[in-house]
């Protein structure tokens, strides 16, 4: 068993931000839509999310400093081939809670149902 953490958990946030951007772009989601999300997730402000992207914090720093929505454990399904409700490590599964809700976006699901509840 690999005990080393993953290192997604050590790679800026901001370096992925702009990836989930473009991808978004590519079925004319827009910037403003994918804020939405990040920030119902973690509870940040835009301020907030804007300081963390340029400050460079890790996924780590990033997901330390949230206040997880209470509805995130609505979020189910298969994300990267796994299981979502079967994801142990606390960081990994916030890490794909926010894929699968810049994947649904991608997918055209309305922002209202993106946001649960």
């Amino acid at each position: 068993m690999n005990d080393r953490p993953h290192r997604i958990f050590s790679m800026p946030y901001a370096s992925v931000h702009p990836l989930y951007i473009a991808k978004l772009a590519r079925k004319d989601r827009t910037v403003d839509e994918l804020n939405q999300v990040v920030r119902w997730l973690t509870g940040f402000t835009q301020a907030e999310l804007d300081k963390h992207i340029e400050a460079g914090s890790t996924f780590t720093e990033f997901f330390d400093a949230a206040t997880i929505n209470s509805n995130a454990p609505l979020i189910t399904g298969v994300i990267c081939g796994v299981r979502i409700e079967q994801i142990e490590d606390p960081l990994m599964k916030k890490i794909r809670y926010l894929d699968k809700l810049v994947d649904e976006l991608y997918k055209g699901r309305p922002i209202e149902k993106v946001l649960r509840g």
